[in-house]
């Protein structure tokens, strides 16, 4: 099954492919798409979809992990970012894969068996599960695969 995986994000979206098939798993695509700051809103969002949906078209994923959000502080980020996020889960409707949302609890808890494990632990357990030489950079790409990653061993 081919995966995508998103840690949503209005500065910088990140996306992750996998494909996942018999107990294996390997990369298929990362990267981020990124928007300017003083771009309106409006703007940043209709990138953030145009963007994606040529991903989904060129990569062809059956379903699409979404890392829910969590804020404790900071009100206007969590705006922006939840705009991003139904633009995301817009594309993956529209493009008809079954989408899937998963809590950063929920991933670290699936990748490291510890809920509350370091982003470099996260990063480190993408890189052994792909069997890259170095761990996915920037941080929202990884943190896109770690996404996709979880809803493989979920599915298994």
């Amino acid at each position: 099954m081919r995966i995508i995986g998103i840690d949503p994000g209005t500065g910088i979206l990140g996306f992750g492919i996998i494909e996942a098939s018999g107990g294996r798993t390997q990369l298929v695509d990362a990267g981020v798409i990124r928007t300017a700051a003083k771009q309106a809103d409006a703007i940043r969002l209709k990138t953030i979809f145009e963007e994606l949906t040529d991903v989904i078209k060129s990569t062809k994923p059956q379903a699409m992990a979404v890392e829910k959000l969590f804020f404790a502080q900071n009100v206007t980020t969590a705006m922006s970012v939840s705009q991003a996020r139904g633009i995301v889960l817009l594309a993956g409707q529209q493009a008809g894969l079954d989408i899937y949302e998963y809590t950063p609890l929920q991933i670290k808890q699936a990748l490291t068996g510890y809920g509350r494990a370091e982003k470099k632990q996260i990063q480190e357990m993408v890189r052994v599960i792909l069997k890259l030489k170095e761990p996915p950079k920037p941080d929202d790409c990884a943190d896109a695969l770690a996404a996709a990653i979880t809803h493989s061993m979920t599915m298994r």
